[in-house]
């Protein structure tokens, strides 16, 4: 099986259930700095991502921007001053899907590689 953020999104517009425990619990491993939490009655993936100011936190968020909208699956971003606050859920279920867990993979994918182009 591929890993996680080699995979591709697949549209979702709602009417398909959100993700299981079981099924979390699968994914969950692949993505271990995210935590899983509840916002609104909604269960969703989030990170913090810390920098060294807030110009290269809205860089990141950019990055993180420009590969949500090549996947057609989009986070919450706040950008506040030495770090970035990502949100992934699937807003069409009210939850969680596997496009999060994709996306989440994929930002921690970014993240390794802007973090390692600095070191």
């Amino acid at each position: 099986m591929s890993a996680l953020h080699e995979l591709t999104c697949v549209p979702c517009r709602g009417g398909e259930p959100t993700l299981t425990d079981a099924e979390i619990a699968e994914l969950a491993p692949q993505t271990p700095e995210w935590l899983i939490i509840e916002r609104d009655g909604e269960r969703r993936l989030e990170r913090v991502f810390r920098f060294q100011d807030f110009a290269s936190a809205l860089a990141f968020a950019d990055t993180i921007g420009a590969a949500a909208e090549e996947q057609g699956h989009h986070p919450a971003l706040l950008v506040e001053w030495g770090k970035l606050t990502v949100t992934w859920w699937t807003h069409a279920i009210g939850g969680l899907h596997r496009n999060d867990f994709i996306m989440a993979a994929r930002t921690d994918a970014l993240f390794e590689s802007a973090v390692g182009r600095k070191g």
